[in-house]
Formats: structure tokens, sequence, C-alpha cells
């Protein structure tokens, strides 16, 4: 198989979306981001408490 043909049936695949069209229900994109961004936030507050010169 070539790399062609198989970034072809990736881009096939994707395209697809299988049976539910790519999208889940059951994901919101905003409790997805918020999510993300709390625990970014988190780490970023976590790190810079360790970093603190003394």
């Amino acid at each position: 198989m070539s790399l062609t043909s198989t970034a072809h049936s990736l881009v096939t695949l994707a395209s697809e979306g299988g049976e539910h069209g790519g999208e889940h229900a059951s994901l919101s994109p905003y409790l997805t981001g918020g999510g993300a961004l709390f625990a970014l936030l988190l780490l970023l507050w976590i790190t810079t408490r360790f970093n603190r010169d003394r």
C-alpha cells in the first residue's frame, strides 16, 4: 500500500464519518473546551506556585 493510497483511504474514511455522520451527540464542544481551559489554567496556577523565587 503506497502513501497516497493510504492518505486517500483516511480522507475517505474521515469524510464518511461512520453511521452518525461524524457527530457525537454526547460530546458538547463547550463542555470539552471549558474543561480543557480549566485544566490548563489549573496547571498554570500550580506551575507558578512552584516556581516562586524565595
